[in-house]
Formats: C-alpha cells, sequence, structure tokens
C-alpha cells in the first residue's frame, strides 16, 4: 500500500491535536511530520505524547526547512498570516495543501487562488462531509424557493471564536447568491431585533451567536407566508472536520494544480 504523508501544523492547537489523533486512526496515510509555531522548550516532543495516546516516533518541529521531505500534503487550521506563510513554502517546495482556515479577507483568498496556478489545493470553510451535503440541499432549496421567501442564516458557535459570520455561513450565503444570480454583498443583511423597518424583499440576513461551548451549528430558513422550510447542521464533535480534511489530503494527492472545495472531494 502507497501511504500518504501528512504535514500538520499547530501541533498545540485544538484542530491540531485532533488531526494527529485523525491521522493515528486512518488507513493509508501517514503522519509525516508535525509542526509548531511556538519556541519549543523541549527538543524532543512526542507528538502522540502530545494528545495522550503515547509515543508515536513523530516529534513536533518549529523549523520548516528540516521537513520538507516528510510529508505529501500539509494540512492548515491556523490564522490566515499563518495560512499565508505555510501556503508560500508549500509551492516553493512543490507540496499540495488543504486549507481550512477561516476569517480570511479578499487579498488572501486571491493569493490562494494565484496559488492554485502551482499547486494542488483543497480550500473550504468547513470541512464537514454533513455540512457539504447540507449546501448541496440548499442549491436545490434555494432553486425552487429562493425568489420568493425571505432567507436567514443563523449560526452558533463558542464564545472564544473572534470571527462572525463564521466562515460557513458566508459560504452558505455565497451558494444562496449564486443559485440566484446575485452579489451576496449587495442582499446581505445583520439581523437586529431594534431595527423599526421593514425587511427588504430579496435579502439573506444573517445572525450569529456567540455562546458556552457551542462546536457549530448553521440554520437556513425559507420563510413564506403560512410556512417555512428549515435545513439544519449540528456538530457534536471536531473529529468530523479533522476526518474531512484527512479525506481531502486523501484525495487531494493524486489531483494536478488547481483549486478544489469539498464538493469536488464527495463528487457532489
Amino acid at each position: 500500500m502507497t501511504y500518504i504523508r501528512i504535514a500538520i501544523v499547530d501541533a498545540f492547537g485544538r484542530m491540531g491535536k485532533y488531526l494527529i489523533q485523525a491521522v493515528q486512526q486512518t488507513k493509508g496515510v501517514l503522519l509525516g511530520t508535525v509542526l509548531t509555531h511556538r519556541k519549543l522548550s523541549k527538543l524532543d516532543l512526542d507528538a502522540g505524547d502530545l494528545v495522550g495516546i503515547g509515543k508515536i516516533g513523530v516529534i513536533v518541529n518549529n523549523n520548516l526547512e528540516e521537513v520538507i521531505d516528510k510529508f505529501d500534503v500539509l494540512i492548515d487550521f491556523t490564522r490566515p498570516e499563518g495560512t499565508l506563510k505555510y501556503l508560500d513554502f508549500c509551492c516553493k517546495h512543490n507540496k499540495a495543501m488543504v486549507i481550512g482556515t477561516t476569517g480570511l479577507n479578499d487579498k488572501a483568498c486571491e493569493i490562494i487562488y494565484a496559488a492554485s496556478k502551482e499547486i494542488a489545493i483543497v480550500f473550504s470553510s468547513n470541512f464537514s462531509v454533513g455540512i457539504t451535503l447540507m449546501l448541496n440541499l440548499i442549491k436545490q432549496t434555494t432553486k425552487s424557493l429562493g425568489s420568493y421567501t425571505d432567507i436567514d442564516i443563523i449560526e452558533a458557535h463558542h464564545r472564544h471564536k473572534i470571527d462572525a459570520p463564521s466562515g460557513t455561513a458566508l459560504t452558505i450565503g455565497n451558494v444562496i447568491a449564486n443559485c440566484m444570480n446575485w452579489k451576496l454583498e449587495d442582499h446581505i443583511i445583520h439581523n437586529d431585533a431594534r431595527t423599526t423597518k421593514e425587511r427588504k424583499p430579496h435579502s439573506i440576513s444573517f445572525s450569529s451567536i456567540r455562546a458556552g461551548d457551542i462546536i457549530g451549528e448553521h440554520t437556513v430558513m425559507f420563510t413564506d407566508i403560512g410556512e417555512r422550510i428549515e435545513i439544519s447542521h449540528k456538530t457534536s464533535s471536531r473529529f468530523i472536520f479533522a476526518n474531512g480534511a484527512i479525506k481531502a489530503a486523501q484525495w487531494l494527492n493524486k489531483k494536478n494544480v488547481g483549486l478544489y472545495n469539498m464538493f469536488d472531494v464527495l463528487d457532489l
């Protein structure tokens, strides 16, 4: 069997730890290297010890140049500045990349698009298989109901999430806008119950909740007079994102240069 070697960045981060565990549980992949931007107080820290599964023989490293030959695909769930640093490294060394970072601005997205001319990239705001299938349902519903219903996107996440609306909520909004041949920015409104104005037709309303330890919940409502349709997804474990990212890495390793998303990975 040919194994795909995975590099995981932000070893001490929440998603980094989930990814380390998920790689160890997935057939056909190997943990090639684990990276951190931190200064290491312990130079022989085993990634397995870091996540509580025992030694696995992969030492946490903070020097990218030392691990060039240890991986085929790099998985990144960091922050925008970190993503662009790792993207530059992958382009220079012809490494494929899976990007799950949210909060990227337009300039950063343009840089990712340009990089996809040089390397293969899967870029998604959400690597959940369930969310991807939900987006497919939203496409179908928008085509049937989008022209005459009020559309609301409601998302909830833990109190520590700093971007709002969530990247997934914005992806949902763009899916709806594209189906309607709209520019999202021309139709977006942010829900505020204190408003004294009537709602404009053909608007997409966003509501964000930041509370407790909610991992992620997204609901889209298509509301007409007398009835409404709700499409919802609730996350109970972050392992779904890790498993989806690994699935994307396995799929990506066989692809030529280009920019892909989870629709491509799942052949939807």
